[in-house]
């Protein structure tokens, strides 16, 4: 990583752990540059919170499913401050349908939203990352998205998951001999506002650790993966999770 202000860009940083991120990372001396797609108000709000911290931030709108916009987004954050040392994808919204009553449109709305900006997005920051030698890209899976199960609700949003675990592990070795790491950071029930309140209550009896996680149980997962005490960690899928679904 390189010496003095590091900066991290973190797509979806405007809301749930994303967002808790973005407060962590500024908190601790990071410039911040968060983009939303829809987000709009929290984006807002956020904006307040950086300007209040004194934070070098950014916070801009992208509809990231536009591989034009997601190397936009990379260029523009390098630009602005000078380069990108950590690439944090927080991306990934979901739906539940039965899987044959799925419509085309939103089968491919998963694909958008969570797994095509991750490789659009990676793609264009890792020349950067590669110039300077460094780099920490962390990408957002899903906590059983590895063990291939049976999905009938939300089987779309499972196989994308299941796609960044294997682009990131495919990052991993491309990127590794330029001293850049590529991980993946797979929430179980975390109390991030994005699951409906009567899913979170019905989840306790099966979570092993017996609570629900938090979204600081989140983002320290992901600050210890972008320091040097991670520096050995390349291709992981980290569980946070209490032990459901493993």
């Amino acid at each position: 990583m390189k010496a003095g202000r590091k900066t991290a860009l973190i797509p979806g940083g405007a809301r749930g752990i994303g967002r808790a991120l973005t407060h962590r990372l500024a908190s601790e001396g990071w410039a911040v540059a968060v983009c939303y797609k829809q987000s709009g108000k929290e984006a807002a709000d956020l904006r307040k919170d950086m300007k209040t911290m004194g934070a070098a931030a950014w916070i801009t709108q992208a509809d990231l499913s536009d591989p034009a916009a997601a190397e936009k987004l990379v260029h523009d954050t390098e630009k602005r401050f000078g380069g990108i040392d950590a690439l944090i994808n927080c991306i990934g919204a979901y739906h539940r349908a039965p899987l044959l009553e799925e419509t085309v449109a939103d089968w491919h709305s998963m694909f958008d939203q969570n797994l095509h900006p991750v490789f659009y997005l990676c793609r264009a920051a890792a020349p950067g990352f590669i110039r300077r030698g460094c780099g920490r890209i962390v990408n957002f899976g899903m906590v059983n998205a590895e063990q291939q199960t049976a999905q009938p609700y939300v089987t779309a949003h499972y196989i994308a998951k299941a796609g960044v675990i294997v682009l990131t592990r495919s990052l991993a070795k491309t990127l590794a001999p330029h001293g850049i790491t590529a991980n993946v950071i797979s929430p179980g029930f975390i109390d991030s506002g994005g699951a409906p309140p009567e899913e979170l209550a019905k989840s306790f009896k099966n979570i092993p650790a017996g609570y629900i996680g938090s979204l600081d149980d989140a983002a320290s997962a992901v600050c210890w993966l972008l320091s040097e005490d991670a520096r050995y960690i390349n291709g992981a899928n980290i569980q946070i999770s209490g032990a459901w679904g493993v």
